[in-house]
């Protein structure tokens, strides 16, 4: 199953520099890692912002939700999740 995931990161302005450096650096890391496993499809920034948007797949939402709340930003990340089904001009069989 699809997924659209829109992440907004919101870290501490007070959260000191090699701290955040640290964090970008592991959700780097834990995110590519992701993306090898299949579970992220594709990801755009949100350009002026401090967000993205996804296409992530997991086989149900619980699955999601674990690999969404591992990520090492995930105590600062506001996060909305729209399940994706598929549009019937996209099923070549319903044609």
């Amino acid at each position: 199953m699809e997924f659209l995931v829109r992440i907004r990161v919101s870290l501490p302005p007070d959260l000191p520099t090699d701290q955040v450096t640290q964090l970008r650096s592991r959700e780097l890391a834990h995110g590519r890692q992701l993306r090898a496993a299949g579970r992220i499809v594709r990801l755009w920034r949100v350009p002026g912002t401090t967000s993205n948007v996804g296409i992530w797949s997991a086989d149900t939402a619980d699955e999601l939700h674990s690999a969404i709340s591992g990520l090492p930003m995930f105590p600062w990340l506001h996060v909305t999740v729209e399940p994706l089904a598929l549009h019937p001009v996209e099923d070549t069989d319903e044609f």
